[in-house]
């Protein structure tokens, strides 16, 4: 009984110091450099199930392709009017800062309530497709139990809805 205590003790004194950790910003991550259109792409796959991009058939040997593979969203109207558009429904969405915003580009981080997370989103007009691509990826972690998909199909659902 005494060790079934102390499990408890240890396992609640563990929560308590990650909820901590998270809530002093610890479990941020580095903003990275290398976001943003490069030679006509967003930023690469993670190595990890924590991302998705439009963009994940520029790369067929990565072994996350197929978990990060989404559909580029739809222009509404030309490219700059649609990243217009995103702007105004990034900005409504819960935890999202915007970073960058241009004609063609725009940067959002998106912290988690509890944990502090932090993923970093993109979207960018591609002229040469006619689609807004779109990068969403997770910092930290091996995972993002889906809420980067999640994340971009409500903003897709959104802009769909926008007149």
């Amino acid at each position: 009984m005494l060790v079934i205590k102390w499990i408890v003790i240890v396992v609640l004194a563990l929560a308590v110091c990650t909820i901590a950790a998270g809530q002093l910003g610890l479990l941020q991550g580095s903003t990275p450099t290398d976001l943003g259109v490069q030679k006509g792409k967003l930023k690469g796959l993670s190595a990890t199930n924590n991302s998705v991009s439009s963009q994940a058939d520029l790369y067929p040997g990565h072994p996350q392709r197929k978990y990060s593979s989404i559909t580029p969203l739809a222009v509404r109207g030309d490219g700059p009017t649609t990243i217009a558009k995103l702007k105004g429904i990034v900005a409504g969405m819960d935890g999202a800062k915007l970073i960058t915003s241009s004609p063609d580009y725009l940067y959002a981080q998106y912290t988690t309530p509890l944990m502090k997370y932090v993923d970093d989103v993109e979207f960018w007009f591609d002229p040469n497709n006619n689609v807004i691509q779109v990068r969403s990826a997770s910092r930290l972690g091996e995972s993002d139990l889906g809420l980067n998909r999640k994340r971009i199909e409500a903003a897709r659902a959104a802009l769909a809805a926008v007149p």
